[in-house]
């Protein structure tokens, strides 16, 4: 089963962004973008995640499984969120054990939303 992986790529992350510049949510997009996608997760561009305070922002997201929003993410976290979209995309509920989590996700948890149904 495929999980997506939702980028804010409007995100400013409260940073000022010269005109002509990258926000960091697109920087983020871009540098997940060249990792390599770990089996059964998508990546989906997204314009607001209403995270803003919080940027960059991310979410995971799939059928049957607990949703997670997670912020303050940069372009040099792209290999650490593959590997967390990774094990998130192996948990049949979306619950990876605390443990297991790689730390960015420990530690930049901004939400954790029921499955629907």
């Amino acid at each position: 089963m495929t999980v997506t992986l939702h980028v804010c790529i409007t995100c400013r992350a409260g940073l000022p962004v010269p005109d002509g510049e990258p926000v960091p949510g697109l920087r983020l997009l871009q540098a997940l973008t060249a990792e390599t996608l770990p089996q059964g997760v998508r990546i989906v561009p997204v314009e607001c995640l209403s995270a803003c305070a919080n940027g960059a922002a991310i979410a995971l997201s799939g059928p049957g499984r607990w949703t997670y929003v997670y912020g303050s993410m940069s372009a040099d976290d792209a290999p650490e969120i593959m590997q967390g979209a990774a094990a998130y995309a192996d948990a049949s509920d979306g619950i990876v054990p605390w443990r297991e989590r790689v730390t960015i996700f420990r530690k930049r948890s901004l939400a954790r939303i029921p499955p629907i149904g």
